[in-house]
């Protein structure tokens, strides 16, 4: 099964995560990895399947992701498809589900794709990384939503990988059974 694994990402995490769900959908799929850019060329008509992935930056998901959807949501609805949001605030336990989730049940309800898999993962924080600004605004919304605002920690992973491979499983349960419909 030829499958797109669509992406935008800001720290990689995002991009860490769509690897993760390649290298458990395994070799029975034939998966092409791409991070969506500007003047990226994709011809859905190549794919029996699709997940896109996208994070959140200052409460928003990527406008790249949602041009695409946009541009492409009859292709999209046709396909086996699946769509997981990347955000800190899925690694509360009340918050990380697309029905719990704010910025992703406000994202879905604002889009014309419905695909037929939805999730929600925890980011990761990449303080030192970041510009004074963005360090110093991240920072101050982690204090808000009582996060860690320790800077000087190189990396803090939220991302539930176990939770992850679920969502890869489920998918990959979902088009082998829709091949025996």
């Amino acid at each position: 099964m030829k499958t797109l694994l669509l992406y935008t990402t800001h720290e990689q995490q995002t991009a860490k995560i769509m690897q993760r769900i390649k290298s458990q959908l395994g070799s029975e799929f034939d998966c092409t990895l791409i991070e969506l850019r500007y003047d990226s060329q994709i011809n859905l008509c190549e794919y029996q399947s699709v997940i896109i992935g996208t994070s959140i930056r200052y409460g928003f998901y990527s406008n790249l992701i949602k041009q695409f959807i946009d541009n492409n949501y009859q292709q999209l609805n046709l396909m086996k498809s699946a769509f997981f949001g990347v955000n800190l605030i899925a690694r509360k336990i009340n918050k990380n589900t697309p029905e719990t989730n704010l910025y992703t049940r406000k994202f879905l309800a604002k889009i014309k794709w419905f695909p037929k898999l939805k999730a929600v993962f925890a980011g990761a924080l990449f303080y030192p990384s970041y510009n004074w600004f963005d360090r110093n605004m991240i920072r101050f919304i982690m204090w808000l939503g009582k996060g860690d605002t320790d800077v000087t920690k190189p990396i803090i992973e939220y991302t539930d990988w176990d939770k992850v491979d679920i969502f890869a499983q489920t998918f990959k349960k979902y088009i082998n059974q829709s091949t025996l419909d």
